[in-house]
């Protein structure tokens, strides 16, 4: 490290056993902070005893190495991980503990991973671990930092897409020359995408989004600021009354993990089909939540199951809410809004950088739905993400109305909420409500000041779920769920203060 250089943050993380200090550091000159991994170096003569390992492993227990190489199940890995040590200590007697726990880590990854990416995919700091090629470093996109530069290279580019095939192989799928893409989502959650030469020109390409162990929910959002108080109550109410939303962005701007935090809101008692293309979205245990997946063909071209498959087949399940991954298509659309028309409640996420934007995407080509249909789309809720910064907020939150202009509807966003960059706070606009409010009154019968009262009262519930941290999916569902069902109870334990134990026994 040169004398000038910063250390911005230093910590641990542990991949199977081993241990490896993360230094995140600032260079000048450098317009890219640097990501470096201290990770234990393994000589020569080790590599080869390691060789020798595998040999007999792949000879002595050729079902269970299969197994491996086709799952990432925790008890095949545990019952390997003491294998080799077993292995080891008798070739090697003599070393430290922490030396044969290293050792065997680095043969699991080596055999049946990504090697030392595996390292890295351990660090709950990272949302992306990026290979652009062998001649590249890898590439690494902290949660705080943004895009820093490891000082990790994979020495080849048949290394690299040797990681890719055995991550298709986990997933029964297979990336060759002839079939170049990979889209996969492997058993921990994480999605990986994969490009062959000459597909991508400087050379093989790995992308691996890490899948957040704990889902954010929307006490983080309240204490990161991403959201606010208000707001949060306001999507509560219009959830709870069954109005629709879609929440749109730009990439990376959070869709998903913004509309997921709202889903523990809908009373437990309704059914709730969701449909995604890679499993992003968790519920509260206790709810009647049914999970789709969309599923690519084999290798043969068979096997598809599509999102329109599922739309089709959901809307035979009697769901009371419909919530879709991500509207893509013309036709997935055209079955979402038809469900909407329909009286479901729906709930989507479309890559657009406003509220505007989304109504015009779905009006014009390729989408291209009617206006009658879009009209019955309530709310448009849009994340954004600052890429100077990483900072994630709500930019804006909207309800879909009409206007007749020369005799003709004509659909518009009105804005209810906005960010002030300067202020760095979501507020309520000055736009009086020209449809959401119309709506609420008829499926809640509440007065205008009892829609008001309402918000205020919810507002009080989730600061009191935010004093208290609660932390998961199920203990912000239950007090969702004791908001509908016992809300005397739970306005009097917020109102006291009381601890959230108590919740279960209320």
């Amino acid at each position: 490290m040169t004398s000038n250089s910063e250390t911005m943050e230093s910590y641990e993380i542990i991949s199977d056993g081993i241990v490896s200090k993360i230094d995140l550091i600032r260079v000048p000159n450098k317009f890219i902070p640097e990501y470096r991994a201290n990770i234990p170096i393994i000589d020569e003569g080790m590599r080869a005893i390691l060789t020798e390992v595998r040999t007999e492993l792949i000879r002595e227990y050729p079902q269970k190495i299969q197994m491996l190489s086709e799952t990432s199940g925790p008890q095949l890995k545990i019952e390997f991980l003491d294998l080799v040590q077993s292995k080891l200590r008798s070739l090697v007697p003599g070393l430290a503990d922490e030396t044969y726990i290293e050792l065997s880590a680095t043969l699991l990854h080596e055999m049946f991973g990504i090697g030392v990416l595996e390292i890295l995919d351990s660090d709950p700091n990272l949302e992306e671990v990026v290979v652009n090629d062998s001649k590249s470093n890898v590439m690494v996109y902290h949660r705080k930092y943004g895009w820093l530069e490891s000082n990790i290279r994979i020495e080849s580019e048949n290394k690299i897409e040797g990681f890719a095939e055995q991550i298709g192989r986990k997933v029964g799928r297979q990336i060759t020359t002839l079939s170049p893409l990979l889209d996969a989502q492997l058993a921990n959650g994480d999605r990986v995408n994969a490009t062959l030469y000459p597909i991508s020109k400087h050379g093989n390409t790995l992308d691996i989004r890490k899948f957040r162990a704990e889902p954010w929910t929307i006490i983080d959002f309240l204490l990161s600021k991403t959201v606010s108080p208000e707001l949060v109550a306001f999507v509560w109410q219009a959830m709870q009354y069954e109005l629709s939303m879609i929440v749109t962005g730009g990439t990376a701007s959070g869709k998903t993990s913004l509309l997921n935090v709202f889903l523990p809101f809908i009373p437990p008692s309704q059914r709730i089909i969701t449909i995604e293309d890679t499993s992003e979205l968790v519920l509260p245990s206790f709810m009647q939540w049914v999970p789709l997946i969309t599923r690519q063909p084999n290798s043969e071209g068979k096997g598809e199951v599509t999102m329109l498959d599922l739309l089709v087949n959901s809307l035979r399940m009697r769901p009371d809410r419909l919530v879709v991954g991500e509207i893509r298509k013309k036709d997935d659309a055209q079955t979402l809004f038809e469900a909407l028309m329909t009286g479901h409640s729906v709930y989507a996420t479309l890559h657009a950088e406003t509220a505007q934007q989304v109504i015009k995407r779905l009006l014009s080509e390729p989408i291209n739905l009617p206006d009658i249909e879009v009209s019955n789309l309530d709310l448009v809720l849009t994340a954004f993400r600052q890429r100077r910064t990483g900072v994630r907020r709500v930019l804006e939150l909207a309800e879909v109305t009409e206007h007749y202009v020369a005799g003709k509807v004509e659909l518009k966003t009105n804005n209810l909420f906005e960010w002030k960059p300067r202020d760095d706070t979501i507020e309520r606009t000055i736009n009086v409500s020209q449809k959401l409010e119309t709506k609420l009154e008829l499926y809640s019968g509440f007065t205008h000041d009892e829609i008001k009262s309402d918000i205020i009262e919810k507002q009080k519930v989730l600061g009191w779920m935010v004093d208290k941290r609660l932390k998961t999916t199920n203990e912000i569902g239950l007090a969702a769920s004791l908001y509908y069902a016992k809300k005397e109870e739970l306005l009097n334990l917020v109102e006291s203060n009381g601890d959230s134990s108590k919740l279960e026994t209320i």
